[in-house]
């Protein structure tokens, strides 16, 4: 059983005269593990990006950016990478921050709306980055249906246009499937923390 719901029991089941586990000492364990938890959100934020970065060492980008160049998306391409890694940057930002200030909350109340925080950070964290990857699919996917228009006739654009709605949709399902293995577990914990804080607010 979780060692703060065993806390939460012997502090709640015994007679005040003799508690052995003050709502101050649940409090800080409550504190302690969320804390503990963002900042392996935040470390695990650190390896995701230098992990999928280090890809470009090991794969030749050169005919990527070549068909982009053909379609005429390169500057598109390069301005929408910028605006990606900025955007990212910021989420990292906004892990560390939220880790910072979970560590130093001195309330119960606070502590839970930095740990909604966190969770809302992760969600959204994980809905852009999704969101962009199926946005520049799409977008290259018209470039090359325009580029390519007068070549195929309406029922091989329509194939190729379903063939490649579906691998998209097929790797923003994995996509998500490995965002919720990689930070599911971790925002599950937090939520854990969050009912227990609630209960404790609620019974102190």
């Amino acid at each position: 059983m979780d060692l703060l719901e065993n806390y939460k029991k012997a502090w709640v089941n015994q007679p005040e005269e003799v508690s052995k586990f003050s709502a101050v000492e649940i409090y800080k364990l409550a504190q302690s593990k969320s804390s503990s938890i963002v900042k392996w959100i935040f470390i695990i934020g650190i390896l995701e990006f230098i992990v999928l970065n280090s890809l470009y060492f090991f794969v030749d980008m050169d005919d990527t950016y070549k068909e982009y160049k053909k379609i005429g998306l390169e500057t598109f391409i390069y301005v929408s990478q910028v605006i990606f890694y900025v955007i990212i940057f910021y989420f990292l930002i906004k892990f560390y921050l939220n880790y910072q200030k979970i560590s130093t909350s001195d309330s119960t109340r606070i502590l839970m709306k930095k740990i909604l925080k966190t969770r809302k950070t992760v969600n959204n964290y994980v809905v852009f980055n999704l969101i962009y990857i199926a946005i520049i699919s799409i977008i290259v996917m018209v470039a090359e249906v325009n580029l390519n228009f007068e070549d195929f006739n309406i029922k091989q654009i329509l194939l190729f246009c379903l063939l490649t709605l579906l691998l998209i949709t097929v790797m923003l399902v994995v996509l998500y499937l490995f965002y919720r293995l990689l930070y599911g577990i971790l925002l599950k914990k937090l939520k854990r923390n969050y009912k227990e804080l609630a209960k404790l607010d609620s019974e102190y």
